[in-house]
């Protein structure tokens, strides 16, 4: 598929199988709630991981929601077609997610008390993860080569643009106290710990009991093995697991098993540059 088959949304590029003009205009137009919750992510940083803590964390440790509901509609994307569908099945606090840059956030959300849990990933393993996705997910454009894909992905021509805008977007979002921020790495170094911070964030007081069930639930086992939470359920026409599972390896560093030393100093190179004279610190080094 080349990107002339993507829908373009306001210089980003999205696939048409998931998203619409008429479910951008909806999200654009969609009455957010005080008690709402969004995890905010760039794509492969955690959304699905976030699409499972929320509920658990929501409703105190209730495992139904991830046993008997696909992920997409338990906690579904605000820009994507099948908001419009399953809106009224949610019940307060809703949970949803988005890859939404700050600034297309809806007029609502920035009315509302809302809050917003963004979570980040080391670029250079969302570099990889955003490979392998696009080796298995029919509905993308074939990403070539490792090589051919990063130019493509330093230079913004995949879903969402490029890491480094989206990622400046929400760090300087003004919000207070109304959000959280939290990386991928440290969710996997200490998921207890990671949800008592979500837990705590949205006000939530959790027994140590009922953290260590969510934690359990959302391990990444556990989740793999999860037809509701692994794509499984998805026709291989759109998603060819055989190519590269879903959930592939959720581990942090694997960047390290494939970029060669000349593609490391090159990504680093653009990143550092795209983010110089950002008063932001990412917890991760560029070298």
């Amino acid at each position: 598929m080349s990107s002339l088959q993507y829908l373009e949304y306001r210089g980003l590029l999205l696939p048409p199988l998931a998203h619409s003009a008429e479910s951008l205009d909806f999200a654009q137009n969609f009455c957010v709630d005080d008690t709402d919750v969004f995890a905010v992510t760039y794509p492969k940083s955690g959304t699905i991981w976030m699409q499972e803590i929320l509920p658990l964390v929501l409703n105190g440790g209730d495992l139904t929601p991830v046993q008997t509901i696909p992920n997409w509609d338990r906690v579904p994307w605000l820009e994507e077609k099948r908001l419009a569908l399953v809106l009224d099945q949610l019940t307060s606090p809703r949970a949803l997610v988005t890859h939404f840059p700050f600034d297309l956030m809806p007029p609502s959300f920035h009315t509302s008390k809302a809050k917003v849990i963004y979570v980040m990933r080391n670029p250079k393993d969302v570099l990889v993860s955003s490979y392998f996705f696009h080796q298995m997910a029919t509905f993308l454009d074939d990403p070539g080569t490792f090589d051919e894909f990063m130019d493509k992905f330093l230079e913004g021509r995949v879903l969402f643009g490029k890491w480094t805008d989206h990622v400046k977007s929400w760090m300087k979002a003004e919000l207070g106290d109304r959000i959280l921020y939290m990386t991928y790495e440290d969710m996997v170094e200490d998921l207890p710990g990671s949800l008592r911070t979500i837990s705590h964030f949205l006000g939530k007081n959790l027994s140590d009991q009922v953290i260590d069930k969510i934690a359990e639930t959302c391990s990444f086992k556990t989740m793999k093995d999860n037809k509701m939470s692994n794509f499984s359920l998805v026709p291989k026409m759109y998603m060819d697991s055989d190519k590269s599972p879903f959930l592939r390896k959720g581990i942090v560093g694997d960047w390290k098993n494939h970029l060669n030393p000349d593609q490391l100093a090159r990504f680093c190179s653009v990143i550092r540059k795209e983010l110089e004279g950002q008063s932001m610190s990412l917890p991760w080094s560029l070298d």
